[in-house]
């Protein structure tokens, strides 16, 4: 049912309720339980010991609801394991160990974590048990560098690889084949042990395949050492990266070095991957809050890439043909992952989502009657401790009396001092999930 008031809806509270409901229909204390109790129906709970690892900056949340879920219905379970999350988004667990550490960029905390889930899978005997917990943020959590590679190589690897712009599917297809844990070979591991694995991921890449959603620690992997070096050399960082990663991959590429997992190996494995959570899905709850506001909802998909200012002004181009073509109002809903390019010498200041928006900002200028909000479902949107921004046309007149010039924060990088001046930032802290981006465009008539 539309809702009715005397007093017009403000556009902000309309842009954040609509963030607000897909960042809870991916509540792991939600949807954890459900899953478990799918994948353990009364009668066949764990009969051996039970060990939980994981990694990702929903990963600790997991982690608290399945503890919570076993006392339960699990009493007699041994549980124990070791869980890895980004710093500042701890939940409280008793049994399951959780370890903060260094996210985007990887670091000895996260290195250290790493190693003591490797070690722990090691431990594992036949018929236990590996719940693997992973979320968005696992592929660097996860960093524990083969031999020969050493921690501080893994850094300047990522660090290039961050600055260079390329896609996180593409920085995934490096990692994996580099870690000891990435590209399967966390189930790989528990596979020689005789254990069975049941893997919970919450999806924040497009496609939600398991292979790529943190680097595929449980899933077989689709991509090679060849490709890993391609997208290197694609890139031109041979000079940037260093030279034990270079030579690593080349060896991978003669067959010095072992693959990552691939379906053959799985034939005869008990091996399953659960996506319990999307970014389609939390689309689709904004979606439905919209709709109650009486706006049309149009689901843009959730596979939305591309360079954050080029998907900005491409998408003001969109509302105004959308405008053209019904006399409703409407909501364009959108996910994805876009990319900053950030020059040398540039530092810049925000992240993805913020810069998204600030495009858009710039680019419809003419259309008097639109609102958007863009953050990240995880809580922390780049640099800075923002999820995300917003904007109506009262933040856009503010602009215009403060001088403000978007293209001038745009070509700076600045799209957090931009919308900070502004009070237009979106706020949340750490959600404790992550299903990637989440975009929203309101169109009044």
């Amino acid at each position: 049912m539309t809702q009715q008031s005397s007093q017009p809806i403000p556009r902000e509270t309309i842009l954040k309720n609509a963030f607000a409901a897909a960042v809870a229909v991916a509540d792991p204390q939600v949807i954890v339980p459900q899953y478990l109790a799918k994948i353990f129906p009364v009668g066949q709970e764990p009969k051996g010991r039970c060990l939980v690892v994981g990694a990702g900056k929903a990963s600790a949340s997991m982690a608290s609801a399945l503890e919570a879920y076993a006392q339960d219905h699990w009493p007699q379970v041994k549980i124990d394991g070791v869980v890895l999350t980004r710093y500042g988004h701890h939940s409280p667990t008793s049994r399951i160990q959780i370890v903060e550490a260094g996210h985007p960029v990887p670091d000895q905390a996260g290195m250290d974590g790493a190693r003591a889930v490797l070690e722990l899978t090691q431990t594992l005997e036949a018929d236990d048990v590996l719940i693997a917990l992973v979320s968005g943020g696992g592929s660097s959590l996860l960093t524990l560098p083969v031999e020969g590679i050493s921690i501080d190589d893994m850094r300047k690897t990522t660090e290039a690889l961050l600055r260079s712009g390329a896609p996180i599917e593409e920085m995934n297809v490096v990692r994996k084949h580099l870690s000891a844990i990435l590209g399967g070979n966390l189930a790989r591991c528990a596979i020689a042990r005789g254990a069975r694995v049941e893997a919970l991921l919450i999806s924040d890449v497009t496609g939600d395949a398991p292979a790529d959603i943190a680097s595929g620690p449980c899933a077989a992997d689709y991509s090679t050492y060849l490709d890993a070096l391609n997208i290197i050399e694609s890139y031109r960082l041979q000079e940037l990266v260093p030279a034990s990663v270079m030579n690593h991959l080349k060896q991978g590429v003669s067959g010095q070095k072992p693959e990552t997992l691939k379906d053959i190996d799985l034939l005869s494995a008990r091996v399953s991957n659960h996506v319990i959570a999307t970014a389609y899905k939390s689309l689709e709850a904004a979606a439905n809050v919209v709709r109650d506001y009486g706006y049309e909802p149009i689901v843009l998909g959730d596979t939305i890439t591309g360079e954050a200012q080029e998907v900005g002004a491409a998408q003001a181009q969109l509302a105004r043909e959308h405008l053209v073509k019904t006399d409703k109002p409407i909501a364009l809903i959108s996910g994805g992952e876009c990319t900053v390019t950030i020059p040398v010498g540039s530092k810049g200041r925000g992240g993805r989502c913020s810069e998204y928006l600030l495009s858009l900002f710039a680019a419809s200028p003419d259309l008097l009657r639109i609102s958007a909000l863009a953050a990240d479902t995880d809580g922390i949107d780049g640099s800075e401790k923002n999820a995300g921004a917003w904007f109506d046309s009262g933040i856009r007149e503010s602009a215009r009396a403060m001088n403000l010039e978007p293209k001038e924060y745009l070509a700076a990088h600045d799209c957090y001092g931009f919308f900070a001046q502004l009070g237009a930032l979106v706020e949340t802290g750490p959600t404790l999930t992550n299903v990637n981006d989440f975009r929203i465009i309101l169109l009044d008539k």
